[in-house]
């Protein structure tokens, strides 16, 4: 069996590779999340770290190093080709031949968005160097007509606050995230699956409902689980017969929007203004009034806040006029 429709979504027992340029049409995909092989011997990973893998599905199949660089050139550039316009790439990738990952971007048009640092809970440990406990993720976005989707306030308002004062949004969208491995003692698994609120944070900010979601390099199927279960469409590959055959059976039973629920509902606090254009006798109102309340001994961001709840527009927006007008 080479592949499997399940609800529209499509499942692939093949190379990516191959498979894609058979089966994926040009600029039809709305995001890539994948977590390709590493070239770092995976199939004897266990034994840097003590693991039981008496529940991980046999059939990895692992790129050897010398053939990494080719390997990422060929199948990144088959990404950037079924990528939409304003499409988002999110690659994860070891340190090991991350060099490689990056020159094969840099030979595609794909645009850097952030490289992102996953710090996870228990590396791998050493006792003459540091202990490596994270993993890189690329953001890269396809050029095009329009705006590249992000949800700005998905998962917390720009208005929400901690108890000491800081942006929950701000924290949120800083580009080192904390997220902990999924362990899961007498289940089932892949060598490597990534955690469901790493994933969930990804299709979060960068796809909307409905959206196409592909995965070149399924494994456990962590991703298509997370897609179809914020009510997203799926797309994904899987060279091994043997883990494909063995996720069958959870892929049948997955329901869409099972996810949903389980999302933070932001509270978000869109200024009535916000994105309004300012006429002159605005901006000379909010400069008089800016100085009023530096006069009063008001501090330049409590002025602004100010402002911004008189006025009704966003802090970015004031703090551009006062910056113009300066």
């Amino acid at each position: 069996m080479t592949s499997v429709n399940i609800n529209g979504n499509r499942f692939y027992n093949l190379d990516f590779i191959t498979g894609c340029q058979a089966h994926v049409a040009d600029e039809s995909v709305d995001v890539i999340v994948t977590d390709p092989p590493y070239g770092i011997a995976g199939d004897t990973l266990h034994k840097h770290y003590n693991r039981d893998e008496t529940f991980v599905v046999d059939g990895y199949v692992e790129v050897p190093a010398e053939q990494y660089g080719d390997f990422s050139r060929r199948w990144i550039a088959e990404a950037a080709r079924i990528l939409k316009p304003n499409g988002a790439l999110y690659i994860v990738s070891g340190y090991t031949n991350l060099y490689h990952v990056l020159d094969a971007l840099r030979q595609t048009a794909l645009l850097e968005v952030n490289h992102i640092i996953w710090k996870y809970n228990f590396g791998v440990y050493t006792s003459t160097k540091y202990v490596s406990s994270h993993y890189h993720i690329l953001f890269y976005e396809k050029p095009g007509p329009g705006k590249r989707t992000f949800n700005l306030e998905c998962r917390y308002g720009v208005g929400e606050k901690d108890a000491a004062g800081g942006s929950l949004n701000y924290q949120d969208r800083e580009d080192v995230w904390v997220i902990n491995r999924e362990y899961k003692p007498g289940q089932v698994k892949n060598k490597n699956e990534l955690p469901t609120a790493l994933l969930v944070k990804m299709l979060q900010y960068s796809s909307n409902p409905g959206d196409l979601v592909c995965d070149p390099f399924m494994g456990g199927c962590s991703t298509a689980r997370v897609a179809l279960g914020l009510n997203r469409r799926f797309v994904g590959f899987e060279i091994s017969s043997a883990i494909f055959e063995a996720r069958l059976p959870a892929l049948r039973d997955l329901e869409p929007g099972t996810l949903l629920p389980t999302l933070r509902q932001p509270e978000r606090s869109r200024p009535r203004n916000q994105g309004q254009p300012w006429d002159d006798d605005e901006i000379a109102a909010c400069l008089v009034r800016y100085a009023e309340l530096r006069e009063a001994g008001q501090t330049k961001k409590a002025a602004v806040a100010t402002l911004s709840q008189e006025l009704g527009r966003g802090r970015w927006a004031i703090e551009r006029i006062l910056r113009r007008n300066a």
